[in-house]
């Protein structure tokens, strides 16, 4: 088992986060989840899952619903939270999605939410950083952040699914980014059809 960080920001594509949280966990990985507040809103609006509207009400939901896999649930305001310390051994973080705060909080070192936190602290211990970020289009200064990001060795992994594979379905598109994610982890899995040179 190994343990792994994944936020959820406040920017349309929380499916990718929470598809993440569920294939993590059922491999029988720990993982540890922060989730901002705009998070819940999106979650609910674009997924139909209800949260809740706060850390309290989102813990006792996902306690109940992964009440048989290791999920460590973190406030997005807790600065004493496990992963806000390089101390505590995780393999990689990726938040999914990554709003352009988020983003940009984590390139300067600002250090507001425990998402932007442990962004830093996956950085400064030079373990994985696996940013999917969710704009368009990019703006100069987007660019200039993810630039920044890159070149402290972060992994940049915009939401762009392929269509070789002849998607289906949204949920087809979903686990193309998300397989690609497990990839860069280098977790093996079969979420997506890869490309045989046909």
């Amino acid at each position: 088992m190994k343990s792994y960080v994944i936020g959820i920001a406040g920017a349309s594509g929380a499916v990718y986060g929470v598809t993440l949280l569920d294939f993590l966990l059922k491999a029988k990985h720990r993982v540890y989840l922060t989730l901002t507040h705009e998070a819940r809103l999106i979650i609910k609006g674009e997924m139909g899952l209800d949260w809740g509207t706060n850390f309290q009400e989102t813990s006792r939901i996902l306690e109940k619903r992964y009440a048989d896999f290791d999920l460590v649930c973190c406030d997005e305001r807790d600065m004493t939270a496990p992963i806000a310390s390089g101390s505590v051994p995780t393999e990689a973080m990726v938040i999914a999605p990554c709003s352009m705060k988020a983003l940009a909080a984590i390139a300067h070192g600002i250090s507001s939410t425990l998402i932007e936190r442990a962004g830093d602290v996956t950085l400064k211990e030079k373990r994985p950083l696996i940013l999917i970020p969710r704009e368009t289009p990019l703006s100069r200064i987007h660019l200039s952040n993810m630039l920044l990001l890159a070149d402290m060795g972060a992994t940049l992994m915009p939401a762009m699914p392929a269509f070789y594979h002849r998607p289906k379905s949204i949920d087809d598109m979903v686990h193309f980014v998300v397989g690609r994610v497990l990839d860069a982890l280098k977790i093996k899995n079969e979420l997506i059809t890869r490309w045989g040179g046909q």
